[in-house]
């Protein structure tokens, strides 16, 4: 039997705060999304005068990030680069900068999903918040 290390409630409060904090500090108007491993929504966030549609972007990147074990943007550079095919992958519908997946101890358990912004910034925010875990990052 493998252990592995999980996110707790604890632990994803202070991811989403320093996320948070990070947005407000910029004067980013973002959604805000922190998943487990398996892409299940653990924390969702929608700060004052975010997009509407940043509600469901902000989930999917996270989403993206998690089952795919790296950061969205990778999945978006493969499709602009030609590998168009890659749109038809199931449950990967957040194939845009800004997920991000929390490493520990060489295990992916979950990500950060960020929309709102510039998609670097929303990448920005999301790695922000990974770092403020002091067992997480940002790379396996």
């Amino acid at each position: 039997m493998i252990s592995k290390p999980s996110l707790t409630l604890s632990d994803v409060k202070r991811i989403a705060a320093a996320a948070e904090q990070e947005a407000l500090a910029n004067q980013w108007a973002v959604s805000i999304a922190i998943v487990d491993d398996g892409g299940h929504l653990l924390w969702f966030q929608r700060l004052d005068g975010a997009a509407p549609s940043s509600a469901y972007i902000a989930p999917a990147k996270a989403r993206t990030a998690a089952l795919g074990r790296r950061e969205s943007r990778l999945f978006e550079e493969m499709i602009n680069g030609g590998r168009t095919s890659f749109l038809s992958v199931p449950m990967l519908d957040g194939m845009l900068e800004g997920g991000v997946p929390l490493f520990a101890d060489g295990h992916c358990i979950g990500a950060v999903g960020v929309s709102g912004v510039k998609s670097t910034e929303d990448a920005q925010i999301a790695k922000v918040g990974i770092a403020a875990h002091e067992n997480c990052a940002v790379a396996g």
